[in-house]
């Protein structure tokens, strides 16, 4: 991925990864546009940067994608960065009585409708443009599941299958398909308390690794990736997945 001169498109980029990751690529001399839900998160946005361009996109409203395309490519034809990041974490508990599939069906439409949608609506732009690049959020959590968030952790392992399938079928274009797979970082992703849980890694420090491998290319197969995540990457093939799971499952 160049990184100076593009123009990017974030969603889900009012808060959290995406907010931290549109003002590094911001700061590095890129037009940057972040979309979200709510509006007043979009006016902060503008007023603490008011280089970045915040948008409203409602991904469960086809009208409200289709609106934001049209703005677009009204405003910015050149786009030739799609950073597909909005999501959410819910945990499930298939055991209580009031379980139901209505969390596991708001986290499919979110994560994984609504990267499709966004993909197929801006592809065909983003794909004419020079330097091209699609980067999704995964997440580490795609390689080995932390059981209490089953559709979560499904909706990033099926983001890792379909991103590297889109990278096979770009490849000739070219496009360049990066995946993002965090580690547990200190957002609100699952609520008030991971911002602020000393377990998690500092936003900041995680948008600082990803700015460096981003840099000196240090993204083997588009993976964007911590090492201390290898582990479970690999886990499967080095035949230590039972023994991780059992770590991050206890009981």
């Amino acid at each position: 991925m160049k990184m100076t001169g593009n123009t990017i498109l974030i969603t889900g980029g009012t808060s959290g990864i995406g907010r931290a990751l549109a003002e590094a690529l911001h700061d590095r001399g890129n037009r940057v546009i972040v979309t979200g839900r709510r509006q007043a998160l979009l006016d902060d946005v503008t007023a603490r940067r008011p280089g970045i361009t915040a948008l409203q996109l409602d991904l469960h409203d086809p009208h409200s994608l289709a609106r934001l395309v049209d703005d677009v490519r009204a405003r910015f034809p050149e786009i030739n960065v799609l950073v597909a990041n909005a999501g959410v974490s819910r945990p499930e508990d298939v055991t209580a009585s009031h379980w139901s599939s209505a969390v596991a069906e708001a986290i499919i439409d979110t994560n994984i409708v609504g990267v499709v949608r966004t993909a197929a609506a801006f592809l065909p732009l983003v794909m004419q443009r020079p330097d091209a690049t699609i980067l999704a959020t995964s997440s580490a959590l795609a390689f080995v599941p932390l059981a209490s968030y089953p559709t979560y952790c499904a909706s990033k392992a099926f983001l890792h299958s379909w991103l590297t399938s889109l990278r096979h079928q770009l490849r000739h274009i070219p496009v360049e398909v990066l995946e993002l797979s965090p580690p547990y970082v200190q957002t609100a992703l699952t609520g008030a308390a991971q911002a602020s849980d000393p377990r998690a890694m500092p936003l900041g420090d995680y948008i600082g690794e990803v700015m460096h491998m981003l840099e000196s290319g240090g993204h083997s197969r588009g993976e964007l990736l911590l090492q201390r995540d290898h582990a479970r990457r690999w886990a499967e093939r080095e035949g230590t997945y039972d023994a991780i799971f059992a770590a991050m499952n206890p009981g």
